[in-house]
């Protein structure tokens, strides 16, 4: 089958503007989005301490097949964020060392995959994060095909091309392109706030007194 590209065009954040998106975390932006757009908890890093932020990428490959991402792999631009559904093929590694090396060169921001990978030792290493459901030795075929610059469902959350991706230990979040410059100040705020909360903790203050949260009646 065809490995197909859609038009995935978007206008990117300034370099100044994603610098102030990486001070905000997954978990605030998501709070910031109902609590909302935060992949599940399967999708995690490989390697803690490896945070990401970009633009993302994205691919929907055929189950067990990645074909597509070997085709995308030459059309990343820096920074990007590969953004994977593996469409159910969670028994296939579909990305290891020799994928991740490839984006590497291309400068790739960081890899999600809703699925599994290969070659845990070596991405632990290669400098550019990745986040996914599993690891398993079994690897992929090629030639069944798949889509470019489409959008996807990986770890629950629909991405578009183009949507800020954000990730660190807690997992990944997704702010819709459209809803960046709405989401940032109140990320930034929260940012704020919750350290003004850790120095009243810090002070003595309850978290319970900073909630408002009443004392508990004496029963019985």
């Amino acid at each position: 089958m065809a490995i197909i590209r859609r038009d995935g065009s978007y206008i990117p954040l300034a370099e100044d503007i994603l610098a102030r998106w990486r001070q905000v975390p997954p978990a605030v932006a998501g709070d910031n989005m109902n609590r909302d757009r935060s992949m599940s908890s399967g999708v995690s890093p490989v390697a803690p301490g490896q945070p990401i932020t970009g633009h993302a990428r994205t691919v929907a490959v055929m189950a067990g097949d990645n074909s597509a991402i070997h085709a995308v792999l030459p059309l990343l631009q820096p920074g990007e964020i590969l953004v994977i559904t593996a469409r159910g093929g969670g028994d296939v590694a579909i990305i290891g060392e020799i994928v991740v090396e490839c984006a590497k060169y291309q400068k790739c921001g960081g890899i999600v995959i809703d699925g599994a990978v290969r070659d845990i030792s070596a991405l632990r290493t290669l400098g550019v994060p990745v986040y996914a459901t599993g690891a398993t030795p079994r690897g992929p075929h090629k030639g069944f095909g798949g889509e470019i610059d489409v959008t996807i469902s990986c770890g629950d959350v629909v991405v578009a091309p183009g949507d800020l991706v954000l990730g660190d230990d807690d997992g990944v979040t997704i702010v819709p392109r459209g809803m960046c410059d709405e989401i940032l100040p109140l990320g930034e705020a929260q940012v704020q706030k919750e350290a003004d909360v850790i120095a009243k903790v810090k002070s003595g203050v309850t978290t319970a007194e900073v909630q408002g949260i009443s004392v508990p009646e004496v029963s019985g």
